[in-house]
């Protein structure tokens, strides 16, 4: 059963806007910077998964902002990494303290492999995992 004033005579329709691109990405980069920072980082990361250690193709890898654009990161190299699919949709948009915090064993893997990250994001990484494993002893 439909609403009275989906059929109401004095019902107009609205216009819409111009829809253009499906979506606007916040930190949106053109595709030729996209790919250049993406090899960037792979080559930085040792072709592995920062979060897991696992050396991958390059067409497997996925860009993995550190500090999530949702949270205020910038697509920057020091804020890029690479890592796998599984991993990059586990990590999502937390932080990377309260992701290394629940698996310190990423956090260790990220101290190893991302080279070419901020000081800063390394220290918060090497905090969060001493954090974990002393509360899990």
């Amino acid at each position: 059963m439909t609403a009275f004033w989906h059929n109401h005579p004095l019902r107009r329709p609205l216009g819409r806007a111009p829809r253009g691109d499906r979506f606007e990405r916040r930190d949106s980069l053109p595709p030729s910077v996209r790919r250049a920072l993406k090899t960037a980082a792979y080559r930085d990361c040792d072709q592995r998964c920062v979060y897991c250690g696992w050396i991958m193709p390059f067409s497997e890898a996925t860009l993995d902002h550190v500090q999530p654009i949702a949270r205020g990161g910038r697509s920057q190299p020091g804020n890029l990494v690479v890592a796998c699919g599984p991993c990059n949709r586990l990590k999502a948009d937390q932080h990377p303290q309260d992701f290394f915090a629940r698996w310190p064993s990423a956090g260790e893997n990220f101290m190893r492999y991302a080279r070419a990250v901020h000081r800063a994001l390394k220290r918060s990484a090497r905090r969060a995992v001493s954090l974990a494993w002393a509360e899990a002893a």
